[in-house]
């Protein structure tokens, strides 16, 4: 970790960021087995991966919370939320196993060749996250419910307002890997998009 004169904190591997918030899903758990918590959508049984050369958030958060795929399985992830973000080499994939005719994979490309992605109020579900990273204005340790620099816990989440968190003014990432179940946001602007399905694997990474 490394303090920079801006006052931001530089991280060569993100992931070290995402461990106390994931651990705090236990707590989750039990508030969720008690009905303190009201159920999310639910999400598919398929992850998907994504790359991106670079993203600049500003209004940054992260926390723990669960989600719940269909048939009722609950998955502890990292909700990393932004107030604005940009992105430039998107790439997202999903691998879908189809009986008899084997794997289809659906690939899809934005945000390259000068252009980038945008988008407002983005929550990204994930459970795995490598990048290089820059924090600027960071404070961590806050109580979810009470960050002011990010667009908040997202409504109808499974996450307790009093359990760990983290913020940011801003944040910096490039050579981004991750992979995720579930990705949301107010507006999505997907500049020289490009989608592919293809029988077999053909992933981001």
């Amino acid at each position: 970790m490394e303090s920079l004169a801006r006052g931001g904190t530089r991280w060569k591997r993100f992931a070290v960021v995402m461990v106390p918030s994931v651990a705090a899903t236990a707590a989750i758990g039990v508030a969720l087995s008690q009905g303190a918590l009201a159920a999310s959508f639910n999400v598919s049984g398929q992850q998907f991966k994504v790359t991106a050369d670079r993203l600049d958030g500003k209004g940054f958060v992260q926390y723990g919370a669960l989600d719940t795929q269909h048939g009722g399985k609950n998955i502890p992830v990292a909700v990393s939320a932004f107030k604005n973000a940009k992105i430039k080499g998107l790439c997202q994939s999903v691998v879908i196993p189809v009986p008899v005719f084997g794997d289809v994979s659906l690939k899809l490309q934005a945000g390259n060749g000068g252009k980038q992605v945008e988008a407002k109020n983005l929550f990204i579900d994930l459970d795995q996250l490598d990048a290089d990273a820059t924090f600027r204005g960071i404070n961590i340790g806050v109580a979810a419910g009470d960050s002011t620099k990010g667009p908040g816990i997202k409504k109808g989440d499974k996450a307790l307002p009093g359990s760990f968190a983290q913020e940011a003014d801003s944040a910096t990432l490039t050579d981004v890997k991750q992979t995720a179940w579930a990705t949301s946001a107010g507006t999505f602007k997907l500049s020289g998009l490009s989608m592919k399905v293809s029988k077999g694997k053909n992933e981001c990474f």
